[in-house]
């Protein structure tokens, strides 16, 4: 087991804040908290920092704008012919194709009183290179540790 060292904070009353635990010390009111040390930050070369990739994981993370996506991709659909088929309202049908819209999954056409929808593969494309790239890190880790196990101290 690791040690870790927490600090103690006694402060009056009338400068702590509500998350702090309050009682009486020496007959004087005090609040205190434990705090304990902070870490440092570390930054990871895995987390892909492209909130465009994260809106389309998002999106595609539901089965039923996964459904979506599939049926759009043959060819357009109205919301409306989209939402006959699942047990859920229109509104609701109409709020996962605006998740997939902002994600750039789908795109949506107005023709007269009808919204149709279309599947868009460039956001997919996108997804798959972040994916692609993940995929060549983790290869590259685990080939230096194949190399580390068959006892090749060679780096890279």
């Amino acid at each position: 087991m690791v040690p870790v060292s927490f600090t103690f904070q006694l402060l009056p009353i009338s400068t702590a804040a509500k998350s702090y635990n309050h009682s009486v010390v020496d007959g004087q009111p005090v609040a205190f908290r434990l705090a304990a040390p902070r870490a440092p930050l570390i930054y990871n070369r895995m987390v892909v920092d492209a909130p465009e990739i994260d809106k389309v994981f998002h999106a595609l993370a539901d089965a039923t704008r996964r459904d979506i996506f599939c049926r759009c991709g043959d060819g357009e659909l109205s919301i409306s012919q989209l939402a006959k088929d699942y047990p859920m309202s229109f509104a609701a049908v109409q709020k996962h194709v605006a998740v997939m819209e902002r994600a750039g999954l789908v795109t949506k056409e107005r023709r007269g009183r009808e919204q149709l929808v279309r599947s868009d593969l460039r956001a997919i494309s996108d997804a798959r290179e972040a994916l692609d790239g993940l995929e060549a890190i983790w290869r590259g880790r685990i080939d230096r540790m194949v190399g580390l196990l068959a006892g090749d101290t060679e780096p890279g």
